[in-house]
């Protein structure tokens, strides 16, 4: 039996029509995974009852998946104020009885209000494993999720042909499963496929299918493509418009694989479904394991979807959030009540950014291999491994609760056993439980960050203050992400707060969309603090001559 882990963005689509489910029967059959062009098998594994625990909650849907409009830098411009003179109106006051001088940063490095999220340049890396997926590999498949938690699932297939038949049934020893063939060598993965009572939690079915669309869709050319068939429009669709004009052309013939695997999910036809999941599978396969070449001295093929990763430039998007979302239905999913006790307005609070919003962020950042990203009370870790996996940059997150810190180190095990299943690498991840504020590697690793994120909208502000004299160990360039900014948006830099912290930060406002977190529906506001010692330096140089020069011209009018 395959096992897999899982992620985080809300991973089917609603509104597909739910018939009323009849009676069935079932032996499902599961795809094998060996290398040959067989027909796939259906099998039935056999599950022990076991109380249900905490049904599995789905991610909230991120919304749109059209990207905002890049906001534009605003620079603010300031009026200097007049020396003031003194009571003859000629010779200038006493330097102690001016204003103290203000000075703002150039426009090199405005601290303004910005809806912007400007995309670097891409860096390339090698994206894809060297090895086949290792099937021993700690890691939690979609089955075994639900196993622990089948009194909460019902039957969403049935027979047609056959109202009595009870095989599609959740039943706890022969619960109804289908097999689903993943891109890397060797790699499946089972789906018991029953629904949840409540429509809000996992579907199972509705994963398998979505997986499914990602590797048609990113894993292959099309004429690998035609093959199953064409795929939905709205999620999956072709980007190049020769290719979509191309497929308009097909000429008409039976009906594919994927047209016969959609009918049978809309009709909720199980034998249908099976049968239909058996020729994808099979069709999976012969992409995966070709045939050995007739000249024992020429090379056999490669496996065909794990070729196409060495094409790409950098992970497809749609490719990363359904790793995420499967490694967070897994992993994070069953422990959401745990999650949840906390002690309310406190700084514990859970909270997350989705991973739409954190896309985004991170694209903007310019992380790379070579990166350090640091995540100050990093919950599950699901920011910790997104960056890994997105960039391929090591990842530390730090978390003082503990059901959240324990529910990050099993989660970012399975997370790298899940990214082998689709063939792709992540970088290194670190997770540890304890005070951000006493870590010694805390300290260690700020001084290497590029990227740090703090969620702390709920944080009190002793801790925010607490956390300031961290960030003085920031690198130049270096860049720090908050819910709360640390130092104030187009904040003036006067020769009292010249040597707070808050004067080496330039500081940008930006908005995120409704969905984009998950403790409200609201859109709302993050800050961007960009380190910049050399704007502090120029800052600090002009106050050293504005006092040098007040200091001759007293003297001089003695």
């Amino acid at each position: 039996m395959s096992t897999v882990t899982t992620t985080m963005t809300s991973i089917w689509k609603k509104g597909s029509p739910q018939p009323p489910i009849g009676g069935s029967k079932l032996y499902m059959p599961a795809a094998a995974p060996p290398p040959s062009s067989s027909p796939a098998s259906t099998t039935l594994s056999t599950v022990p009852s076991s109380p249900s625990s905490s049904p599995l909650k789905k991610r909230k849907n991120v919304g749109s998946s059209t990207e905002n409009p890049a906001p534009k830098r605003v620079r603010v411009k300031h009026k200097t104020k007049k020396r003031a003179k003194d009571s003859d109106g000629g010779s200038e006051a006493d330097p102690a009885s001016l204003p103290e001088p203000i000075f703002f940063a150039s426009s090199s490095s405005s601290r303004s209000r910005s809806t912007s999220t400007p995309l670097a340049p891409r860096k390339t890396r090698k994206l894809a494993v060297d090895r086949p997926y290792n099937t021993d590999s700690p890691r939690l498949s979609s089955y075994d999720t639900i196993k622990p938690l089948l009194r909460t699932y019902k039957s969403f297939f049935h027979n047609p042909d056959d109202p009595d038949d009870w095989t599609w049934k959740p039943h706890p020893d022969r619960p109804p499963i289908g097999e689903l063939e993943y891109p890397n060598d060797q790699a499946t993965e089972e789906f018991m496929l029953v629904e949840p009572k409540d429509k809000d939690h996992y579907n199972p079915v509705f994963d398998l299918e979505n997986a499914l669309y990602s590797i048609i869709a990113n894993y292959m050319t099309p004429d690998q493509q035609r093959q199953f068939g064409t795929l939905p429009r709205t999620d999956f669709q072709f980007e190049d418009d020769e290719n979509e004009f191309q497929r308009s052309l097909s000429p008409p013939g039976p009906p594919k694989p994927l047209h016969i695997f959609r009918r049978a999910i809309n009709t909720r036809n199980g034998p249908l479904f099976i049968s239909a999941l058996n020729e994808i599978n099979k069709l999976i396969r012969n992409l995966k394991y070709p045939s050995l070449p007739n000249d024992m001295f020429d090379d056999p093929e490669r496996n065909s979807l794990m070729y196409s990763i060495s094409t790409w430039n950098q992970i497809p998007k749609k490719v990363l959030l359904q790793i995420l979302e499967e490694n967070y239905q897994r992993s994070v999913g069953p422990h959401v009540a745990s999650l949840r006790q906390y002690e309310a307005f406190s700084s514990e609070v859970y909270g997350e950014l989705m991973p739409s919003l954190f896309y985004e962020i991170i694209e903007s950042c310019n992380l790379d291999e070579n990166s350090l990203f640091l995540d100050l009370g990093s919950g599950v870790g699901n920011l910790v491994v997104q960056a890994s996996l997105q960039t391929g940059c090591r990842s530390y997150g730090i978390e003082l609760q503990e059901s959240a810190s324990r529910v990050a180190e099993k989660m970012v095990q399975h997370f790298r056993s899940r990214c082998a299943m689709w063939g792709l690498k992540c970088g290194d991840i670190q997770v540890e439980r304890g005070s951000m504020l006493e870590s010694a590697r805390v300290d260690e690793y700020i001084k290497e960050a590029d990227l740090v994120v703090v969620d702390n909208k709920m944080f009190k502000e002793v801790l925010n203050e607490s956390l300031k004299p961290k960030f003085l160990d920031l690198k130049d360039g270096a860049i720090v992400i908050s819910l709360k900014p640390f130092s104030a948006v187009n904040a003036r830099v006067t020769e009292r707060n010249l040597d707070d912290m808050s004067a080496i930060f330039e500081v940008e406002e930006r908005f995120y969309r409704s969905g984009d977190v998950s403790w409200g529906n609201k859109p709302g506001s993050y800050y961007v603090h960009t380190v910049n010692r050399n704007s502090y330096a120029d800052t600090r140089s002009r106050f050293e001559q504005s006092r040098s020069s007040s200091s001759r011209r007293s003297r001089t009018s003695r």
